[in-house]
């Protein structure tokens, strides 16, 4: 028997996951932001959060993530 629990990968909602789409493309914050009609303030808070979620240390690690995932 198993005892290590089992845990759910990490769920990215539809804002998460535009966001990485747009910056995996290597699309400027300022040029994100512009495409989601929201400030670049709200695109690196929501980059920041996407990388907590993911563990990761940076964007580009939440996309590769997301790419090998298929939600890319």
């Amino acid at each position: 028997m198993d005892a290590t629990p089992k845990v759910d990968p990490p769920v990215l909602d539809e804002d998460a996951l535009a966001v990485l789409r747009l910056l995996a493309q290597g699309l400027p914050i300022d040029t994100v932001a512009v495409r989601l009609g929201v400030s670049g303030r709200t695109v690196r808070r929501r980059s920041r959060a996407i990388c907590q979620r993911l563990n990761v240390s940076a964007p580009i690690a939440a996309a590769v993530w997301a790419a090998q995932r298929g939600l890319l």
